[in-house]
């Protein structure tokens, strides 16, 4: 039995990965000859012809991406199938126009209507070969993103895990985080951006909280983004200040599909958490974020924090006298 389901999971592989040349290769030829591509399934090639093929296109490269680029490529395999829904419904309403071929549309149909058939399968094999990943005790699906980042911050753990329970004090250094607003001892109320230009919301609760050590949380059902992450602090080498270790995992809006929209938006998950962390130790050791405008990032972004911190400033941080 775990063979033939070891065997089925990889045929599903392989057909996905068809699947994921076939949208790039279409997606390409779409938007290199849009006009080529409306009169050969049958349409007039007009100005709203070619534009509507440039925006399948562009999904189909999207999907394509999607699915030979991720691990577990379900949820871009099933993007692929709402865009055949969509492209069934443009050929219908070309069927029904007098100005198309409806000989080449028909054609085209059932073209569609086959690759439907394919992209539906490969996402129920897929659907149901995934299996998961746990963290702090919770199952999380395998189509969720992980990140892992850390770094080091010159004050003490109780300092570090203080300022960071406090999860107002959040969107200081997390930047795509807008708000978070506390609803008791345990839960909160999360706001963030997402690529372009839109926003999630999500509650969240504690499930594990170590003074000192660690706080584990995740979020509550029916939230914009399921998440579930947890954050260590370790005193560091020869008393150096505290390591702060952070495991995220998440579904991005839209799966793994807006996964890569946000990396194409410049907004790579692993970058982004590395640069939260460098915001965390400049806040706290400095007591604000240093911006560099350098020009090989789109925009601000925080500047590389230096090993040591000038004595003056760690001392007016604490209080003391220069």
């Amino acid at each position: 039995m775990g063979g033939r389901r070891h065997h089925d999971g990889e045929g599903a592989e392989r057909l996905a990965r068809g699947l994921g040349w076939f949208s790039l290769g279409l997606g390409l030829t779409q938007i290199a000859a849009p006009r080529g591509v409306a009169r050969m399934i049958g349409l007039r090639g007009n100005d709203e012809d070619r534009k509507a093929m440039l925006a399948i296109g562009m999904r189909e490269l999207a999907s394509g991406i999607g699915i030979l680029i991720w691990d577990h490529p379900t949820p871009a395999v099933w993007s692929r199938v709402g865009g055949d829904v969509m492209d069934l419904a443009l050929l219908g309403r070309a069927l029904n126009s007098p100005r198309s071929d409806r000989n080449r549309v028909a054609a085209a149909t059932v073209a569609v209507a086959g690759v439907t058939v394919l992209d539906v399968l490969a996402g129920q094999r897929l659907s149901r070969e995934g299996n998961g990943v746990s963290i702090a005790g919770v199952e999380v699906p395998a189509r969720a993103i992980e990140v892992r980042q850390q770094i080091t911050v010159r004050r003490s753990p109780e300092e570090v895990y203080r300022f960071w329970r406090d999860f107002q004090n959040l969107p200081r250094f997390m930047d795509l985080l807008e708000s978070v607003r506390i609803i008791d001892d345990r839960r909160s109320r999360w706001v963030a951006r997402a690529p372009a230009g839109a926003s999630v919301e999500w509650d969240a609760e504690i499930v594990e909280d170590r003074p000192n050590e660690r706080i584990a949380w995740r979020s509550l059902p029916e939230g914009d983004v399921p998440n579930e992450g947890v954050v260590y602090f370790a005193t560091a080498p020869a008393d150096q200040g505290t390591e702060v270790h952070v495991e995220l995992h998440y579904q991005p809006p839209g799966g793994r599909l807006g996964a890569v929209a946000a990396r194409l938006f410049g907004e790579e998950p692993g970058q982004q958490v590395k640069g939260d962390l460098r915001r965390l130790k400049q806040v706290l050791e400095v007591g604000e974020v240093l911006h560099s405008d350098a020009s090989i990032h789109r925009g601000m972004h925080p500047a590389q924090p230096s090993g040591t911190v000038p004595s003056k400033i760690m001392q007016a941080q604490r209080g003391g006298a220069p």
